[in-house]
């Protein structure tokens, strides 16, 4: 692998690299913690009574908005110490919700997984703050969770367009119900993102009332939320849940310090190297396994429908390349919506057509991931076929040599195109440091182990 501009690596932005062409994949690869879990363990952690010790936590630029953010509210977060411990190890003195700073303008990036929990957690206190991010961040919807919201109560104020940030938060306006030893029913659209429902829910013992929440529709991505359930938990609140229609959270629910919790590692990071070991060897990703609480390690099924040779243990997955190679699947991978992505590059390597489909939420991720999809891969010379929740890909007798891939400003896209090296040719991947948003270190990982 090479960066093949150098002359322009003082503005990171205009970098470009050209990975491979590869011809096999083999190795281990130890993952970076996970993103879903490192930010809502901080949030949660932020929000307890005692101190949390939070080990692996993943260090990237989604979780350094989290951090930033938390310690501009007044979190004390400092580097623990030890025998044993490491850079991503630290140390949160919870504020037991009562964030000391009372007024304040974040930055929230491009951090879905920051924006939406502080957004619900801050319209519950007794604060004024702005709410802001980057461009896309103000392209990408949070009106339903708003709407919850101000029917507990919260003041919101769009500052831009309405159903979008950034937004302004003035605390709570009235007391929805006279009877305070009632229980409030709140609505929430399900069927947009789940991060709207996991970030109301973290946030419902802020107010310290008995909530109800009714999912409108269909809830999308649920393994999502089950983290989010699972962390809770955790820290003191369990959620009474009725199907996936119901969530309800007790008037004395309080956060309270685990002591020490542990990040796992990243999931949706693992889609790629396990994709390199189905697509053109074996390799190992560690730091996940069966007792793994993240959905996306069902990225593994997927690869296994496809022909791949998939073995799991406790902390350890292994995906291997069949001898027949990879055949096609037509397959609903709304559960795994990042790692579904990872799935789309793999066509390039699977007899037949590749249909993906519910995947409705790749539109309002950090880019419209369909149209994003299916433009690099037309490049590479596949046949794509996209609709509104489906995309699919049938892949040419040779891809294309040479191909720059656009990733726009979207880690995922840039990760899983490096995979298409395999396919015997050279693909650039522009703006290759937007993998910073969560995993800074992956090209040089990703060297380890392809050939």
């Amino acid at each position: 692998m090479s960066v093949v501009d150098q002359a322009t690596k003082a503005s990171p932005h205009h970098l470009s690299l050209t990975v491979g062409p590869l011809s096999g994949a083999q190795g281990a690869v130890r993952l970076p913690g996970s993103k879903s879990i490192s930010n809502r363990t901080l949030l949660l952690a932020a929000l307890s009574e005692g101190v949390t010790e939070v080990r692996h936590l993943l260090d990237s630029d989604d979780t350094t908005v989290m951090r930033n953010a938390l310690t501009q509210l007044g979190v004390t977060i400092t580097q623990a110490s030890g025998d044993g411990r490491g850079p991503q190890d630290v140390c949160v003195i919870g504020c037991a919700g009562q964030f000391t700073t009372k007024r304040a303008s974040i930055f929230l990036g491009n951090a879905g997984t920051a924006a939406r929990p502080l957004t619900a957690v801050l319209a519950l206190t007794d604060g004024e703050y702005e709410l802001h991010g980057v461009p896309r961040m103000h392209e990408r919807p949070i009106g339903d969770l708003v709407d919850a919201l101000r029917v507990l109560g919260a003041q919101v104020t769009y500052l831009g367009n309405p159903g979008f940030p950034p937004l302004q938060l003035s605390g709570l306006a009235r007391t929805p119900s006279t009877a305070v030893d009632s229980t409030l029913v709140v609505p929430i659209r399900g069927d947009v993102s789940s991060q709207f429902l996991s970030a109301l829910l973290m946030a419902l013992p802020m107010l310290k009332r008995a909530v109800t929440v009714e999912i409108v529709g269909a809830l999308i991505s649920k393994p999502y939320v089950e983290i989010t359930l699972n962390l809770m938990a955790r820290f003191g609140v369990p959620v009474r849940r009725d199907g996936w229609q119901r969530f309800h959270v007790d008037a004395t629910a309080r956060y309270r310090s685990p002591g020490v919790i542990v990040v796992e590692g990243d999931a949706s990071s693992a889609s790629y190297f396990l994709a390199a070991g189905a697509i053109a060897g074996c390799v190992r990703v560690e730091g996940v396994g069966k007792a793994s609480i993240q959905g996306d390690v069902r990225f593994a099924e997927a690869l296994e429908q496809m022909g791949a040779k998939i073995t799991i243990g406790d902390d350890w997955i292994e995906a291997a390349r069949p001898s027949s190679g990879l055949r096609a699947v037509d397959a609903d991978l709304n559960h795994i919506p990042d790692a579904a992505m990872t799935i789309a590059v793999c066509a390039l390597f699977a007899s037949g057509t590749t249909t993906i489909r519910n995947i409705a939420s790749w539109r309002v991720k950090e880019t419209d991931r369909i149209a994003a999809m299916a433009t690099e891969l037309r490049k590479l010379g596949a046949t794509v076929e996209e609709g509104a929740d489906f995309i699919s890909v049938t892949p040419p007798s040779q891809l294309t040599s040479g191909v720059a891939i656009d990733t726009y400003d979207d880690h995922r896209m840039a990760m899983c195109f490096s995979l298409a090296a395999f396919g015997g040719v050279p693909v650039t991947i522009n703006d290759p440091n937007c993998v910073a948003k969560t995993f800074p270190d992956y090209f040089r990982v990703f060297a380890e182990v392809a050939k």
